[in-house]
């Protein structure tokens, strides 16, 4: 009978339990669905900072060329409103960075929120007494913010990949490899082998795709970048060309970045430049992860190239580079999420208001 007392105790608390949790999900307000292009960036500044050294500086560090485009593109789409122009859909933007001048602050610093009006949203709030301190700020920290912008694009992405992924694609990877990676849909499958994964996506007038390959590891030799760079080449002579007879090759003309660098323990080796097609006239860019599997002693390697001659390539290198985070190996506890360097943002901190401009965590 006790027994049978204290059972119907605990069904009736997590009745209880789940009844709050219901009740507080209905009552919680729905964030609108943020608005805006990826990599578009809403700065809110008023017209002395924007016009002057705090506005250059902002300028410089945000529309920063990325490197190794065809063409020259910026981090971000940079769109300045003043605090009045602050309202509406702009407020509902995906990214926005305030800035904020005011003269009881010690020092500059910034604060960071996540969803304050909408979902998924990013807002950063560049703070400090005067223009002198934020300039010196953005000298130092200007890196780390383009850095947190770029990381909230980038876990979007992850997140889209994980809910729409394409199943073909990502069986054909983990039955060659024994490596799961989150496709997103629209790839189609062009090559299943053994040590040769092949997947691109077409688009009216672009081209964008990816190869996954392995080979025997044969020591800290295999990662030097002649030995990735004569790898890359081997597997991508796989990828024919447009005419026949012609397959992809890396361009001779710009030598490729090679760097090394951990994400989440795992040590990868990074090559970034340009392909071409030997026997035809095509290129475009392309970014290159490779890594040391211990389960299999095998080097694996995720390549992806852009082909868009018209359109421009940064939202489809982006694209790729994302699809590294959602690698996960047998032997990782974790998919990895969070680069090695985090952003030098505050989170705890808060973003101060004046009388003439909108609360960062308002509407």
């Amino acid at each position: 009978m006790k027994t049978y007392r204290r059972l119907l105790l605990a069904a009736c608390l997590v009745a209880l339990a789940t009844g709050c949790d219901a009740f507080r999900s209905l009552t919680r307000p729905r964030l609108k669905t943020a608005q805006g292009s990826p990599y578009e960036l809403i700065v809110v500044c008023r017209q002395a900072e924007w016009t002057g050294a705090v506005g250059d500086s902002l300028r410089a560090v945000l529309t920063a060329p990325v490197p190794y485009l065809n063409q020259t593109e910026p981090h971000f789409d940079v769109l300045r409103v003043t605090e009045r122009g602050f309202t509406g859909l702009v407020a509902d933007h995906r990214n926005i960075l305030k800035v904020v001048v005011d003269p009881t602050l010690e020092a500059a610093s910034t604060a960071v929120q996540y969803n304050v009006t909408a979902d998924p949203q990013i807002v950063l709030t560049l703070q400090g007494p005067d223009d002198a301190s934020l300039l010196a700020y953005l000298s130092e920290h200007g890196p780390k913010i383009v850095q947190a912008l770029e990381q909230a694009e980038r876990d979007r992405a992850v997140v889209r990949y994980e809910r729409f992924g394409e199943p073909v694609v990502r069986q054909a990877i983990e039955r060659n490899f024994g490596v799961e990676i989150d496709v997103p849909k629209g790839y189609i499958l062009a090559a299943d082998q053994p040590d040769f994964v092949w997947a691109r996506y077409e688009y009216p007038t672009a081209s964008q795709g990816f190869f996954v390959y392995s080979y025997p590891y044969e020591g800290y030799g295999s990662l030097t970048a002649a030995a990735l760079l004569a790898a890359r080449n081997r597997f991508a002579a796989r990828i024919p060309g447009p005419s026949e007879g012609s397959y992809m090759t890396t361009s001779e003309v710009f030598e490729p970045a090679y760097r090394i660098f951990r994400l989440e323990g795992r040590l990868w080796c990074e090559l970034r430049g340009f392909w071409d097609v030997a026997g035809d006239f095509m290129g475009g860019p392309f970014v290159s992860y490779s890594t040391v599997d211990t389960t299999t002693g095998r080097v694996f390697t995720i390549d992806g190239y852009v082909y868009s001659p018209k359109l421009h390539k940064r939202n489809f290198v982006r694209g790729i580079e994302h699809l590294l985070y959602t690698i996960r190996f047998p032997q990782d506890p974790q998919p990895a999420r969070q680069a090695e360097a985090q952003p030098d943002v505050q989170p705890d901190a808060q973003p101060v208001s004046r009388p003439d401009a909108r609360p960062a965590g308002g509407r």
